[in-house]
């Protein structure tokens, strides 16, 4: 993959105060040819984030970058090359598709694709004669995801964008969204609480919970280090206190044992205080997330 001193997104230390919402010292960073999936559940933070990134919503405190462009100050010539899709946006009820298509190509005459966006319509079963009003849910996702794409802009920023679709809706979706970082410059920032999405088509993980950052890293790392550890006790054994063990739920006879930090040693431990590992298991993301939030959470008395 090619690497550049430029990422596609970097915050440093943002932070964002409302009455009853705080986002604390977010720090994010997103290089090109990359998909970082941006996890949370509802009211994380996820659209606050993003609304400060897009320059909707100016930070308390922090150094936004976007492309290489401080926000706000130089949003307009970060955002000409800048894809933003949100479940929040609508498109003019009372417009066609082709309205839409001829309106967004006036505006980006240098970049968009005719050909490309020909294959998007044809692929995501649109038609340019349909008016935006007789669409359904899904239907208006995906139009509104035809006219991000088909400009070809550098950075794709995509808060929610396959909430409400079915599961072919979604994979056609996703399936377009993965052949975008087939160009090494390009990249994405999908935000979602959807893990199982996430899990598929991302490189890069952050979790965030409470307005807070509570880990990110490589995908793979993620699913590698994470373990579930299922053990048969005698009644009267005491469990060791082992690094990177994040939860132990016990009964009289068995335990789960959940794991952040996983290797050999690990279950040798248990195995040496007189338990028995009847099963080790690798966990999916979902389960990764919500063993993260929940430890942080207990981490800080929430």
């Amino acid at each position: 993959m090619t690497t550049t001193a430029t990422p596609a997104i970097a915050l440093r230390g943002v932070s964002k105060r409302y009455r009853f919402f705080a986002l604390d010292d977010v720090s994010l960073r997103l290089e090109p040819g990359q998909i970082l999936g941006f996890v949370g559940p509802n009211g994380a933070g996820k659209s606050t984030t993003i609304r400060i990134l897009m320059a909707l919503v100016r930070p308390d405190a922090g150094d936004v970058e976007v492309l290489g462009c401080r926000m706000p100050g130089e949003q307009v010539r970060a955002k000409w090359d800048v894809g933003f899709v949100s479940e929040e946006m609508r498109l003019f009820p009372g417009a066609t598709i082709g309205w839409h298509v001829g309106f967004v190509r006036s505006v980006f005459p240098g970049a968009w694709d005719d050909r490309y966006a020909a294959r998007l319509l044809q692929r995501f079963h649109l038609h340019p004669e349909q008016r935006v009003k007789g669409l359904s849910h899904g239907e208006q996702v995906k139009a509104a995801l035809l006219l991000a794409l088909a400009r070809k802009p550098r950075l794709l920023v995509l808060d929610e964008p396959t909430v409400g679709l079915d599961p072919v809706a979604r994979q056609e979706v996703i399936g377009e969204l993965m052949e975008v970082v087939r160009d090494e410059e390009r990249s994405i920032l999908f935000s979602s609480h959807n893990t199982l999405d996430v899990e598929q088509i991302c490189d890069q993980i952050a979790f965030i919970d409470r307005g807070r950052i509570v880990d990110s890293g490589d995908k793979e790392a993620f699913l590698e280090r994470w373990r579930r550890l299922s053990l048969e006790l005698p009644e009267t054994i005491a469990l060791p206190e082992v690094p990177g063990v994040v939860d132990v739920a016990r009964s009289a006879r068995t335990a789960v044992v959940t794991a952040c930090a996983f290797d050999d040693a690990l279950p040798a431990a248990y195995q040496r205080a007189g338990a028995v590992v009847r099963d080790v298991q690798r966990m999916t993301l979902e389960e990764i997330f919500v063993a993260t939030v929940m430890n942080r959470r207990k981490e800080r008395g929430e």
